[in-house]
């Protein structure tokens, strides 16, 4: 199958100590495909869903990025690291800490919406050209700007609050950009206890769900049977969350070409909507042309990703 056929969403999960890098290399030797991007880094010792936009679908990684993601997590509280996690070095400890459930409910629960949050120094955030990471493997800690991510819902899934350092495992929906070891620690803090997160997975992006990713060995045995193809997630499926149009055979001929044009009142969806907004747009018969931009004031599209 060429390159040119085989594009669409591949819903990989991602395995503890690969890079996200790491994965797109992996698959990029299975599939013998160059234009393969990832949706969103993942840390080397956490595993998940790590969609990967393949052939032309790459143009559209950026769309997919803002999707929000779902994770499972687990907090403990009473030791901080360095790091944030359970991989770094130990920084601070309290030996017995005394907690109850309604406490932690509430704390947790206090996060839901939009929040402040510090890059942590391990993160690949940039400052003055330099990623955090590397400063902070130097032994250096600079002045990170707080930045607004939203956290849509948490649900506590377990609780043992009779251990030395209790251990919180909960799930978190949130947006992109949202660094779960620093909610962990933010949320220790709002109990008056340093915490780390000891354990990290990524249950979703999107509509992708964890039931849809397959292993390297399932891509590499469902690509050798010829079947791969069928487990892609369509470009149509992944960009549900964009508002969607469908053209007549002469805007279609337009799209097609690059053209702006104006979108008669058989399309008046938009007509209520912001003066600007991204729509994806559809022939008649349903094909994928891509993604454009209203303009309530001009009532015209502007192209701004064209699928031929």
């Amino acid at each position: 199958m060429t390159e040119k056929l085989f594009e669409g969403i591949l819903p990989v999960w991602k395995p503890q100590g690969f890079t996200s890098h790491d994965v797109v290399a992996k698959v990029r030797g299975i599939l013998k495909i160059k234009r393969i991007g990832h949706t969103g880094t993942l840390d080397p010792q956490v595993t998940g869903v790590l969609p990967l936009c393949i052939g032309r679908a790459t143009r559209l990684v950026e769309y997919i990025q803002e999707l929000p993601k779902e994770y499972e997590a687990t907090i403990k509280i009473g030791l901080a690291t360095d790091t944030e996690d359970a991989g770094g070095q130990v920084i601070d400890q309290v030996d017995n800490v005394q907690l109850n459930e309604e406490q932690v409910t509430a704390a947790m629960m206090s996060f839901i919406g939009d929040i402040n949050q510090v890059p942590p120094m391990y993160s690949a955030v940039k400052v003055d050209g330099k990623r955090l990471y590397e400063l902070a493997r130097q032994g250096l800690e600079v002045e990170r700007k707080s930045r607004v991510v939203t956290i849509h819902d948490i649900r506590i899934l377990h609780m043992n609050l009779k251990l030395d350092h209790p251990e919180i495992r909960f799930r978190v929906r949130c947006s992109k950009g949202t660094y779960i070891r620093t909610l962990c620690v933010d949320i220790g803090k709002s109990l008056g206890y340093p915490a780390v997160m000891s354990h990290l997975v990524r249950t979703s992006t999107g509509s992708i769900e964890q039931e849809q990713c397959l292993t390297f060995e399932q891509i590499e045995l469902l690509h050798s049977e010829g079947t791969l193809f069928d487990k892609l997630v369509p470009v149509e499926k992944a960009l549900a969350h964009i508002p969607a149009v469908h053209l007549n055979e002469t805007q279609t001929r337009k799209a097609l070409l690059g053209q702006k044009f104006i979108l008669t009142s058989e399309n008046n969806s938009l007509y209520a909507t912001h003066a600007q907004q991204l729509v994806t747009a559809y022939s008649a018969d349903s094909r994928f042309l891509g993604i454009f931009e209203w303009n309530q004031d001009t009532l015209e599209l502007q192209p701004v990703k064209v699928f031929s």
